[in-house]
């Protein structure tokens, strides 16, 4: 066989085995797509970040509209959900912005991006990510919105995984690309490490004051910072992924509760005390909670048989009650108001 013809069977090889490739992701996208018996239902609609008394979130339920941001009642979270043409893998929202990170196949590799959107989910800005999207928040005012990433090729070694986050304002659109740039004050001393980490930024009312989750040394440290003063100092130790209450006076994370191993108990601190609650909720969560009021938390756990889908769970922010089921096949829960 000549070379120029061993060249032409390699060709039509590959273009076979490529259009095998294909045939089986469109195969397993169509079966995606097909709704799941005794699953939510779910359509097409209108979906506003201004509607009142509604529960926004993404929607992880097989079927037609997965990965969307849909709607609910608030007051009936299981009731039929109204889909928007807004996908994303993260999400949240506040006072009619909304932050989207969005990850999209590209020729060599994912495309992420941190999308900005008005209250009828229309672009307003978008960021690309430098790695893949893990937290998204927006601050009550929705002046600013923040998005953790994690991220690889780093010249150190954490001790669990790296991550960027970066926090930009919405009304004059400056971007602080890496909080890792902040002063640092640990344990009041000024502070400085190669493997500092940030992740899981929360915002206060007053438009510059947030909490985050700082890693470094193997620890990790709940930090209040200040946007204006590009500045955070710690506070407390063992705290991940903090988020305010609406009245500003504790912080629900999760706390590490098996060393070395992915093992997490939801707490809330007061943060006038330190003094910390342990919630009724006993199984590991690996989320950012959000606070749907004073009283009561949201997060996702990972549905039942389904590796790829989470369940969004309630408790009470004061230790007391059980946890009870949201919503089913649906994550990045926020509350409209």
């Amino acid at each position: 066989m000549t070379l120029s013809r061993r060249l032409l069977v390699l060709a039509l090889a590959v273009l076979l085995l490529g259009g095998v490739a294909a045939a089986l992701v469109l195969r397993a996208a169509a079966r995606a797509d097909q709704p799941r018996e005794g699953g939510p239902t779910i359509a097409a609609g209108e979906v506003t970040l201004t509607q009142r008394d509604r529960l926004a979130f993404l929607n992880t339920a097989q079927g037609p509209h997965r990965g969307a941001l849909a709607s609910v009642p608030a007051d009936a979270p299981q009731a039929a959900r109204t889909a928007s043409g807004l996908t994303c893998q993260r999400f949240h929202a506040a006072a009619g912005t909304g932050v989207c990170l969005s990850s999209t196949p590209g020729a060599l590799a994912q495309e992420n991006r941190a999308v900005i959107v008005d209250a009828e989910l229309r672009t307003l800005r978008d960021f690309p990510l430098a790695g893949t999207p893990s937290r998204a928040r927006v601050s009550p005012s929705g002046r600013f919105a923040a998005w953790t990433v994690f991220v690889s090729g780093e010249s150190y070694g954490a001790a669990f995984f790296s991550t960027r986050t970066s926090i930009v304002d919405t009304r004059t659109w400056v971007l602080e690309p890496d909080l890792e740039k902040f002063a640092i004050s640990l344990d009041g001393r000024p502070y400085s490490a190669a493997d500092v980490n940030f992740w899981g930024v929360t915002f206060a009312k007053d438009d510059d004051t947030f909490y985050a989750t700082l890693g470094t040394a193997g620890q990790t440290h709940l930090v209040r910072g200040s946007v204006s003063r590009r500045a955070v100092t710690t506070l407390a130790q063992n705290v991940e992924c903090p988020s305010l209450s609406p009245d500003e006076t504790r912080v629900a994370y999760k706390k590490r509760v098996a060393r070395g191993a992915s093992l997490w108990r939801e707490h809330v601190l007061d943060l006038s005390t330190l003094r910390e609650v342990p919630l009724a909720e006993k199984r590991s969560v690996d989320d950012q909670a959000v606070w749907l009021d004073d009283r009561t938390l949201a997060y996702a756990l990972p549905s039942d048989g389904a590796v790829d889908s989470t369940d969004l769970w309630t408790v009470p922010a004061d230790g007391s009650g059980a946890p009870r089921l949201l919503a089913p096949g649906a994550a990045s829960p926020a509350r409209l108001r």
